[in-house]
């Protein structure tokens, strides 16, 4: 993620999410689908996640706009029928929020591309339920950790597994000279505290 800066730091010049808030990193996973190694290595990784985590899965569903791409990757690697998840019903034809073919009772899990606040990964999953499948899971690449996701889910009756997290990224930006580790407090910090960092 570092290398193809599909996750850019920059604390000095802080980015400005839509809810306002300033942050020292932006995440764009779109970019992994760019690069056919990193996009193969990721699809296997949830490919194994999902069939030692979880078994018995009859559908993959990728959550819109960023669990798409690599959605129907997963679901082709394991031979599984794909839907995706819209983030809200469209407004003319059928306006289906789901789309594709799923059917009652079928066990189902979700990917994303990456877990912020929880919100919309919950929104999508609230989607499923009422069309009675069971949502075995929750996968993302990756998750900033923040306690309000940690909140979100903890009343959920399904598991989330990511492949990578804030902590550990940064550590290896550390590492691998990404950025100063004199920086590295601050980074930290605006975790605690996303809302009011830098405001």
């Amino acid at each position: 993620m570092l290398q193809i800066k599909a996750v850019e730091l920059n604390p000095e010049n802080p980015f400005t999410w839509a809810s306002g808030w300033k942050s020292p990193i932006y995440c764009d996973n779109r970019k992994i689908l760019s690069y056919p190694k990193i996009r193969t290595f990721v699809r296997q990784e949830f490919s194994k996640l999902i069939e030692s985590e979880f078994g018995g899965v009859d559908v993959i569903a990728g959550v819109a706009t960023g669990g798409i791409g690599i959605g129907a990757l997963v679901a082709q690697e394991l031979d599984l029928p794909f839907v995706y998840i819209r983030s809200s019903a469209k407004g003319h034809g059928k306006q289906n929020q789901v789309e594709g073919v799923i059917s009652e009772g079928q066990n189902v899990v979700v990917i994303e591309d990456l877990i912020s606040t929880g919100g919309s990964s919950l929104k999508a999953i609230d989607a499923l339920k009422p069309l009675n499948v069971n949502v075995k899971g929750l996968i993302a690449i990756f998750t900033y950790g923040f306690q309000q996701a940690v909140d979100t889910f903890q009343n959920e009756s399904f598991p989330v597994y990511t492949l990578s997290s804030y902590e550990s990224l940064i550590e290896e930006a550390a590492e691998k000279g990404y950025i100063q580790k004199e920086i590295l407090d601050s980074i930290m910090e605006w975790r605690t505290s996303p809302s009011t960092w830098k405001q």
